[in-house]
């Protein structure tokens, strides 16, 4: 059963120099119905001006990961570490215990667009830590790459928890499949573009939760960047951030 939510029906926060559409209940947006899945627990799609960004402000037992779709995010957290990401770096962070850090846009001329993505992690308290990558383009072009997993195989970043996150790149003719194993949840989040998804329509900003699929087959691209996020299957009632 593949479960859609479009895009226009996120939630929204404007700020005037942060523009955030929210897939899960978060801040000011609240939706009973819309808070988390399996162990996924924010998607925010965020449009930050120039020069503007999040200051310091701290996390704990969290695992976030920074995407960006376009411009750079600059970061700096209180493990001392600082990096600008740009399109193809992901990003994770770990909060574990408690970590302060801040996100701003590097450019003082154009807007970063990036998302924010929160996963609750396996076991509270553990040791904070920070980790990134650069994904070039052709590793995703017409398929799904993995990019963060528990054991951080295939060069991908080690997250905390039984969770996989794929990217994948489709365009014109280009087609994917991915196998689901037997009872394992999927969460899809089309970040840019569009894409047929086992003959359902995706346009940007749409998601649908997975339940009891066996494959997906992403195809008929147009422009699509794709996250794919295999999950336990659970239903926890997480509470809203």
């Amino acid at each position: 059963m593949i479960e859609q939510r479009l895009s226009a029906q996120r939630g929204t926060g404007d700020h005037g120099w942060l523009h955030s559409r929210h897939t899960f209940s978060f801040a000011g947006y609240r939706d009973p119905a819309q808070v988390g899945f399996s162990d996924l627990l924010v998607i925010n799609d965020d449009r930050v001006a120039a020069g503007r960004g999040f200051g310091a402000h701290p996390h704990s037992n969290m695992e976030i990961i920074s995407y960006v779709l376009q411009g750079e995010l600059a970061h700096k957290d209180s493990m001392g570490t600082g990096s600008v990401i740009v399109p193809g770096d992901v990003q994770l962070m770990s909060a574990g215990s408690g970590v302060t850090h801040s996100e701003y846009n590097h450019s003082t001329t154009d807007g970063v667009h990036f998302l924010q993505i929160w996963v609750v992690p396996a076991e509270k308290n553990g040791e904070p830590g920070y980790q990134q990558i650069s994904v070039p383009d052709a590793e995703k072009r017409g398929k799904l790459r993995l990019i963060i997993s528990p054991d951080g195989a295939e060069h991908a970043l080690h997250i905390r928890q039984d969770v996989k996150i794929y990217a994948g790149l489709f365009d014109g003719d280009e087609q994917d499949t991915i196998e689901i194993d037997e009872g394992r949840y999927g969460y899809i989040h089309v970040a840019r573009g569009s894409v047929v998804i086992n003959g359902l329509p995706f346009a940007a900003g749409d998601g649908a939760r997975v339940r009891e699929e066996h494959a997906l087959t992403f195809s008929q691209g147009d422009n699509a960047e794709v996250l794919f996020f295999d999950l336990r299957p659970v239903e926890v009632n997480h509470p809203t951030r």
